[in-house]
């Protein structure tokens, strides 16, 4: 009897492509970590889409975003650890520095739908 290997369609997509996205439109802020893990400095951004590993984010291009940095979005007060995947103008792509709870990306994407009608 041969050996049958499903192959998952997605296994070669890049991680933070693997996730299913969905779209919030939500204001947010990214919080520098500076010296001494001190969080004073910080700016606002557009979260466009989030996932269970990351999000895509609008920024202004001018504004250099550091390649770590706490991800909160406003109205919700937990601060998420973030790494930059890649940058394209003010577009900025980032992965979770762990994936989130199921929970939690259930309670972003009902808060941001409730809001938006």
């Amino acid at each position: 009897m041969p050996l049958t290997i499903d192959c998952d369609t997605k296994q070669d997509a890049p991680r933070d492509q693997a996730f299913e996205k969905f779209s919030i439109d939500r204001p947010g802020r990214i919080i520098f970590v500076g010296r001494h893990l001190s969080t004073k400095t910080n700016f606002r951004c557009l979260i466009r889409t989030i996932s269970l590993y990351g999000a895509e984010l609008d920024v202004s291009p001018h504004l250099p975003v550091p390649n770590n940095f706490f991800l909160e979005i406003l109205g919700i007060h937990d601060e998420i650890g973030c790494t930059v995947i890649r940058r394209e103008e003010e577009k900025v792509t980032v992965g979770f520095n762990m994936l989130i709870d199921p929970e939690f990306l259930h309670h972003v994407v009902r808060l941001s739908f409730e809001t938006s009608h």
